[in-house]
């Protein structure tokens, strides 16, 4: 299933069966190509799968960085959901930084202040970097996000910029490059 699993979670991919299964309002079948209890507000606010269904059509290559459940193990729950916005080194990401990756998240509310969306991250970030070699992340934030930036903070991120989103509005734009050796205290380097 090409599961990438953490401590606690399984960060499942939602393949185009499941996409167009939750599109249709078929929360059965969606949970039978999961493997897990799907929450309705996966099926109120769609808009997940509405993005990975058209990035798929544009490019079948996007699948491995396609939509996935965040899934509990012990219970088989799906608690949100992640995903990268394309495939690595995207055009529109070069003017921040070069060979990188975008990617979102959501952790359905009734989920939240579990520490889930930063096990989710540390295993998303963990899998591209060891299985392709991705070193920098790119995630924007609304600027009254507070527990999203700092979350971002705690991984290293910095605020790089800005954008205007022509859904969400006005974005921070934040990049952890792991290819840049943090400075230490006595401003030598330390590795990464």
């Amino acid at each position: 299933m090409d599961d990438i699993e953490t401590t606690r979670l399984i960060l499942r991919r939602l393949g185009p069966d499941a996409i167009q299964a939750g599109l249709s309002g078929d929360l059965g079948t969606l949970e039978g190509h999961l493997g897990a209890s799907v929450p309705v507000d996966l099926l109120q606010d769609p808009a997940v799968l509405r993005y990975a269904q058209e990035q798929l059509v544009a490019d079948a290559d996007y699948l491995p960085w396609s939509a996935r459940a965040i899934v509990l193990k012990d219970s088989m729950q799906m608690v949100g959901h992640v995903r990268f916005h394309s495939r690595p080194n995207p055009d529109y990401l070069r003017p921040y930084a070069s060979n990188a990756v975008e990617f979102g998240y959501v952790v359905f509310a009734a989920y939240r202040r579990r520490r889930y969306a930063e096990e989710t991250l540390a295993g998303l970030m963990q899998w591209a970097r060891e299985g392709h070699g991705v070193r920098r992340f790119i995630v924007t934030i609304a600027p009254d996000n507070l527990p999203s930036r700092n979350l971002a903070a705690k991984f290293g991120f910095r605020k790089i910029g800005e954008h205007v989103d022509a859904i969400d509005g006005v974005e921070d734009v934040y990049l952890r490059d792991a290819t840049v050796r943090p400075r230490t205290a006595a401003g030598s380097r330390r590795s990464s």
